[in-house]
Order: structure tokens, then C-alpha cells, then sequence
């Protein structure tokens, strides 16, 4: 059963990875109807929507876009900043998506935020905490453990809404703007879904360690 349990979070993940590769290398070979770069793209939907203050910045990497909200940096990869195609407009949109969630004090980005110290002290010492318990034999450490890394959960979960939100409004902003046509929606929205699966079997692979933590504790109470 363990074996079972085990395969299923290395599969997972590693299956996500898989799909969002090879669908943003598909996308990356499609060039956009409207043949702009990731960076004008990105520039054409922050000052649309009055995110003049907004830089957009090239990073090293491979899908290593993010929007980073202390300096109000849309930073995009370098494939994706000088990209031609749909996948790098996808993309660049999407972070976007981020700053206009900032923009407008979005609910679970703000809780998200809110979270990160939470979840970075969780990640950084449920585990220790949780083999300190089972080697031990003490189940507060245990149950300690396992709280910690609920905050860190519950942050991934958090993430989940703020990820979809971000995409949705790639997309209304990419057709509305002319980014994209609309025979161009299903492939842009491929790769905002591909990219989605990487955050929903994170998410997944958590809440299954949460809960099996949860039962490990309950049977050291059960033995008590």
C-alpha cells in the first residue's frame, strides 16, 4: 500500500512537468497572429489597464516568469520575453494577470501574502519536527509538525485561485486587446491550463501528505 502511496506522489508531479513541457514547447513553435514579443504584450496589457509604473524585466531561465509585487516587476524568461508566439503571449499575459491582481487588492493574493511567512516556517520545520516525533515516540512533536505543515498547505491551496484567477484574466485581456484571435484561444488556453497542473498536483501531493501524517499521528494516540 505504501509502494502504492509513494508511486502516486513521484508520478504525479513528474507527470504535470512532463505535460506543461511539452505543451509550451507545441506553442512555442506557433507564432501569434499578432506577432508581438512576450515583453509588448505584457507592455500592451499593464498600460491598458493604467500599470504604467509596472517594469518588465528579462531573467534567466526556463519558465521562470513571475511577477514580483515588492518592485512591481513583470519578469519574463528569455524565450518568452523576445518570443513571437502564442505560448510567449500566453505566458506573458498571465503575469500580468498578477500585477492587475495586485493592482486591485485581489482577495487571495492578498492572503497569500499574507501566508508566505506562515508557510515558509512550515516547510522549513514540519519535517523536522514530525521524524524528531516518530523516532522519539512523541506525538505532541507529531501533531506539531503536522499544524506547521497545514500553514503550508493551506498556502499551496491558496495559490490554486490566484493561479486560475490569473489566467482567466490573461485570456479576457489577450482576445479584448487583440493579442490573440479568437481561432487562437484554444491553443493559448492550453497553455495556461498545462501551466496550471504543475500548482493543482503540488496542491495534491500536500493535502495527501497532510492527511497521511494525520492518520500516522492518530494511530501513535490509538497505541497511547
Amino acid at each position: 500500500m505504501f509502494l502504492i502511496y509513494f508511486a502516486i506522489i513521484i508520478i504525479i508531479p513528474i507527470w504535470a512537468q512532463i505535460r506543461v513541457k511539452k505543451t509550451y514547447s507545441k506553442y512555442s513553435n506557433v507564432a501569434s497572429s499578432s506577432h508581438l514579443r512576450g515583453a509588448e504584450v505584457a507592455r500592451k496589457i499593464l498600460d491598458e489597464n493604467g500599470l504604467y509604473n509596472v517594469n518588465i524585466e528579462e531573467v534567466r531561465g526556463v519558465l521562470s516568469d513571475h511577477y514580483d509585487p515588492r518592485t512591481k516587476t513583470v519578469r519574463l524568461s528569455s524565450d518568452n520575453y523576445h518570443g513571437h508566439s502564442i505560448a510567449a503571449a500566453a505566458v506573458a499575459a498571465h503575469e500580468v494577470g498578477h500585477a492587475i491582481q495586485d493592482k486591485e487588492a485581489y482577495s487571495f493574493l492578498r492572503l497569500r501574502h499574507t501566508l508566505v511567512p506562515v508557510a515558509n516556517i512550515g516547510s522549513n520545520f514540519s519535517w523536522i519536527l514530525i521524524i524528531i516525533g516518530m523516532l522519539l515516540g512523541m506525538s505532541n512533536f507529531v501533531l506539531l509538525g503536522i499544524v506547521f505543515m497545514a500553514a503550508a498547505v493551506l498556502f499551496q491551496l491558496v495559490t490554486l485561485p490566484v493561479e486560475f484567477n490569473a489566467s482567466s484574466r490573461a485570456m479576457d485581456q489577450c482576445v479584448a486587446l487583440g493579442v490573440i484571435r479568437n481561432d487562437e484561444e484554444r491553443e493559448t488556453r492550453k497553455v495556461l491550463s498545462a501551466a496550471a497542473l504543475t500548482y493543482v498536483a503540488a496542491a495534491a501531493i500536500a493535502v495527501l501528505e497532510l492527511v497521511r501524517l494525520i492518520l500516522v499521528y492518530t494511530g501513535m494516540q490509538s497505541d497511547d
